[in-house]
């Protein structure tokens, strides 16, 4: 799963600007007959205001419709983007479930619901995808919030089954009065292998009655299919339904297959048949992903793939394609297209699409740090054969290209959807001896909490985690990072580094993933915060940085003050891997890895940023020299799993106020423990109990705020702790 309004899933290079204009080109070459237009009755997707009116369309009409809903995804992908692939494999499917149940007496439970684009169309929302004025009115999963035919809101994986069986067990608890008809759970594009899936497919066969799982079967997940089920399906496939071992008979559920996914009458009559079913039954349907991107011919051609309008010769808007016929297990399409060049069948770039306003634009922090440290770490493959980098089905939206992966062959491990095996996994990689480094996004790590405190914390097992996309963000309700300092700087025995430079984050990986048995090698489990926008801006613009220009000491000097913002150990050297800086950290042992650096010593004033707050800490310095004439202490702390108590004394003179910067959750965050520090060593000279103001996140959720509105709202600006310095004085 993964996530919309520009966070981008997947896929990693930038391409020219003329293969946009090209297809920008044949965009507007449409013909009218197919392209759906705001407010024009003559087409029946502008007609369509609830699921009624699927209902009320003639036979023959449901192509036509599925035409138009493919043209409009097609355009939507080009001016706004989103998970424009699985939606267009989903296109008959949806229209399908849309004719034959009731919604929203029958619940459909979309999983992931980054497939619910068509849904949304159907049920009352298809001017949120045909006008561009109102693209933003809708969220690219399902939400309660916009109508009463989403169930849940959801961005992640493999739950539907899970919520699907509580919706029916309390309609069947309550009998006819419940409201709930049939209740239809629809998983898929790679999250069937999530372990909440198996665990829901065995309560459902368990608990009986009306149920129906739909299983999208598109031969993908983000990237490849990976797991020994993708053969067995692979051969049910094959069969028409009929191979055995069958997983779903396994379970003891019923079991039905429909070959043409992409057929909207042969899935009418599939769900027909199972509509009012008295008893659990797996629907499997086979759907192409990307289905109305240009087929391929030949590797050459897939390599200048493009997206394109549906073809008049086409009846169902969808091209024959022979990208589907990789031998099982499929690990690769065997081409590296960037976001903005998606076909149908097995690609990796069919999932998440850019939009082309996008084209050209360098790599987000994202996919510029996970590159980095990508090249880092594979020249140490050959020396090192238990160094294993494991990503849980999302490498190309944090920078571990296609190139790596195919290079790296058996140090990469992509695991699926499936975060909490892919923690416990490197915790067994650990205990053997091995150096694992698993890398996903914040939000996404939510759902291996348990095993970050048993198999990996509790077991004190050297495990590497890369956190991308920590902290505030204009992401969606459902991908904030807003929570990862809170979540894992507290659980006992993790330490979290925060670097604020390419130089300090290269150093934290390779001090995190030195050998086992090396002398300085942390004692367990380190979780690096991947830096973020405000960390990326001002490494590309040093005027973001006006205290130190970014010139600063790779190492604190001393572990108090005064320190020597000049002063430099020469811990690190660089050189270049495949055209990006890879770093290696000399010994440093734990004491000193985890020291605050001082990188101005000042007084009245001490302010300490965090991660990605650590720039606005320098132009609040920068402001109050100007404006006030104070010249204030600033402080990178590095870390925020551990207070250094050295230099909190020291700031006990001479200063006033200690500001802490934080760009994620204030409540039960880290700045509360540096005032919770003051407050519990109270000292009997009140001049000596600095006063401490702490700036960070309310504790709530946010839904594609932009990070500029975001830091507004919760006073992070140079403007709003200036003025709240000043006012304290």
């Amino acid at each position: 799963m993964r996530n919309a309004s520009g966070n981008g899933f997947d896929s990693s290079d930038s391409f020219a600007v003329s293969g946009a204009a090209e297809r920008t080109a044949r965009l507007h070459d449409i013909p009218p007959s197919i392209t759906p237009s705001h407010g024009d009755d003559s087409h029946l997707l502008s007609r369509i205001a609830s699921p009624a009116d699927v209902k009320a369309l003639a036979p023959d009409e449901l192509a036509e419709l599925c035409r138009e809903i493919r043209a409009t995804l097609l355009a939507y992908g080009h001016q706004h983007g989103g998970h424009i692939g699985s939606n267009l494999g989903m296109v008959e499917a949806t229209v399908a479930l849309h004719r034959v149940f009731d919604s929203p007496r029958d619940r459909i439970v979309f999983d992931v619901s980054h497939q619910s684009y068509v849904h949304k169309m159907l049920t009352g929302r298809a001017a949120a995808y045909l006008d561009p004025d109102r693209f933003s009115e809708v969220t690219g999963f399902t939400n309660p919030g916009e109508s009463k035919h989403d169930q849940f809101v959801l961005g992640h994986t493999g739950t539907s089954i899970s919520l699907a069986c509580g919706l029916a067990k309390t309609r069947d608890m309550e009998g006819p009065n419940s409201g709930i008809g049939n209740v239809i759970a629809v998983i898929g594009d790679g999250s069937l292998s999530s372990g909440v899936a198996f665990e829901g497919l065995n309560n459902a066969a368990e608990q009986g009655g009306n149920l129906i799982i739909v299983f999208n079967d598109n031969e993908m997940s983000i990237a490849g299919d990976f797991g020994g089920m993708y053969g067995p399906l692979a051969r049910l496939r094959a069969s028409g339904g009929t191979a055995q071992p069958n997983l779903f008979n396994a379970f003891g559920l019923d079991y039905r297959y429909v070959e043409a996914g992409n057929d909207v009458s042969a899935l009418v009559a599939a769900f027909e048949e199972v509509r009012d079913i008295d008893h659990p039954v797996v629907v499997h349907i086979h759907t192409l992903k990307g289905a109305g991107y240009d087929g391929e011919e030949t590797h050459a051609d897939r390599q200048t793939a493009s997206a394109s309008p549906v073809s008049l010769d086409s009846p169902t808007g969808v091209h024959p394609t022979d990208n589907v016929n990789h031998s099982e297990p499929w690990h690769s399409d065997h081409c590296n297209l960037s976001d903005h060049e998606p076909h149908e069948g097995q690609c990796e770039a069919s999932h998440w699409q850019n939009p082309d306003a996008a084209i050209g634009k360098p790599d987000d922090p994202r996919k510029h740090y996970g590159k980095m440290a990508m090249a880092a770490l594979e020249p140490r493959f050959a020396a090192e054969p238990g160094l294993v980098v494991i990503s849980p089905a999302t490498p190309g939206s944090n920078g571990i290209t296609h190139e790596f992966r195919e290079r790296a062959g058996a140090h990469y491990v992509d695991t699926g959807i499936t975060e909490s095996h892919a923690v416990a996994y490197a915790a067994g990689i650990a205990r053997a001896g091995g150096t694992p480094v698993v890398a996903t996004t914040a939000s996404f790590f939510q759902r291996a909490y348990d095993q970050f405190f048993q198999e990996m914390s509790l077991n004190r097992s050297r495990v590497t985690v890369l956190d991308f996309l920590g902290g505030l963000s204009g992401s969606d309700n459902t991908h904030s990072g807003a929570y990862d300092v809170t979540m894992f700087s507290n659980i006992p025995g993790v330490t979290m580094l925060v670097p604020t430079s390419a130089r300090d984050y290269l150093a934290d990986l390779a001090w995190a993933t030195a050998p086992a048995g090396s002398a300085d090698a942390p004692a367990g489990p380190a979780v690096i915060r991947v830096p973020g926008e405000a960390i990326l801006a001002a490494e590309r613009d040093a005027t973001l940085l006006p205290v130190t220009g970014g010139q600063i000491a790779d190492r604190p000097q001393s572990a108090s003050l005064p320190a020597s913002a000049s002063s430099a150990s020469g811990g690190i050297s660089a050189a270049t891997v495949r055209g990006t800086v890879s770093v290696t950290a000399q010994h440093a042992g734990a004491r000193h890895m985890l020291d605050w650096r001082v990188n101005q010593t000042g007084s009245q004033v001490a302010i300490i940023g965090l991660g990605n707050a650590y720039p606005l800490a320098e132009q609040t310095a920068a402001a109050l020299s100007d404006d006030y004439g104070i010249t204030a202490t600033v402080i990178d702390p590095r870390q925020c799993t551990s207070l250094d108590s050295d230099v909190l004394e020291s700031l006990r003179d001479g200063h006033q106020q200690v500001i802490t910067l934080e760009d994620g959750q204030l409540e039960g965050g880290w700045g509360e423990k540096v005032t919770a520090y003051y407050a519990n060593h109270h000292v009997s000279d009140d001049s000596r109990n600095p006063h401490v103001l702490n700036f960070g996140a309310a504790k709530e959720f946010t839904d594609r705020v932009p990070l500029g509105e975001l830091n507004e709202r919760y006073g992070l600006t140079v403007e709003q702790v200036t003025e709240a310095i000043t006012r304290c004085f």
